[in-house]
């Protein structure tokens, strides 16, 4: 049996709000099973991953802060590597300024070597003045991810990437993002579980980022039209998914297993 491990994405694929998606812990359960390894995959960064593990365990999933990465994290061990000991002025919440600190990045409100922007409810304008000031003194403008908004349960608000544009257009300075499809996260994920690329299979509900994440890098798959992607949106993609099913937990044993058809809709 060929090595395997997946990435999954997870409002859409395995929740939805505050709600078990139907199959997603049958699924997991069988990869747990067989010992097949995998990493809850999130473009948000308002909660450490010890917190959406404790959300995913209040659903009825069992999940551990080892098997959670998120693009605050990924964006934190990429500013380490950048510029170690390196101060952030952070447009966020806890999750994303704890990443940082975990990552020996020193949160400031003023002479900052980066400014980086989360999502969340508690921003003010005045944050996002300071951050456009901070930009234009010389401050790298980084994004833990583009996604314009995020799904609720009362329905969509602004997400990162709508909080990034009001920056960017201020300053005239593009922001570099970090999170899904960034091969930067993607690529973490992986060296996580110790994997090769051909070994990995990434299962999303969105096109834009989970599904484009996954063709950039090289891995196999899986579109759910559990979240917000209709089969009809296909058409408007030049690239496409490996597998579409109707949830994760319809994906059949022979895809889990390894027996990985090239392409099998």
């Amino acid at each position: 049996m060929a090595r395997i491990g997946f990435l999954l994405d997870m409002d859409g694929v395995i929740y939805r709000g505050s709600r078990l998606i139907p199959g997603a812990s049958d699924f997991i359960s069988r990869l747990r099973e067989h010992g097949i390894p995998f990493r809850f995959l999130t473009n948000n960064s308002q909660r450490a991953r010890r917190d959406v593990a404790l959300k995913l365990r209040r659903l009825g999933i069992e999940a551990s802060e080892n098997e959670v990465f998120t693009c605050a994290m990924a964006t934190a061990r990429f500013l380490a590597s950048q510029k170690p000991d390196g101060t952030a002025y952070v447009v966020g919440e806890h999750g994303l300024a704890a990443a940082l600190h975990r990552n020996g990045l020193t949160v400031v409100d003023d002479d900052a070597d980066f400014v980086v922007i989360g999502e969340g409810r508690t921003m003010t304008f005045e944050m996002i003045e300071r951050g456009v000031r901070l930009v234009e003194k010389g401050a790298r403008l980084i994004a833990t991810n583009m996604d314009p908004n995020c799904p609720t349960d009362k329905g969509i608000r602004p997400g990162c990437g709508a909080i990034v544009a009001m920056i960017e257009r201020a300053t005239g300075v593009q922001a570099f993002s970090v999170g899904k499809p960034s091969p930067i996260m993607m690529r973490a994920a992986r060296k996580e579980m110790g994997l090769r690329t051909d070994e990995i299979v990434m299962v999303g509900d969105t096109m834009e980022t989970d599904i484009l994440g996954a063709v950039q890098m090289g891995y196999r798959s899986v579109l759910v039209l559990s979240g917000g992607t209709r089969r009809q949106d296909l058409k408007n993609f030049a690239y496409q998914p490996d597998l579409i099913v109707d949830n994760v937990g319809a994906i059949p044993d022979e895809f889990i297993f390894g027996n990985l058809p090239a392409l099998a809709q």
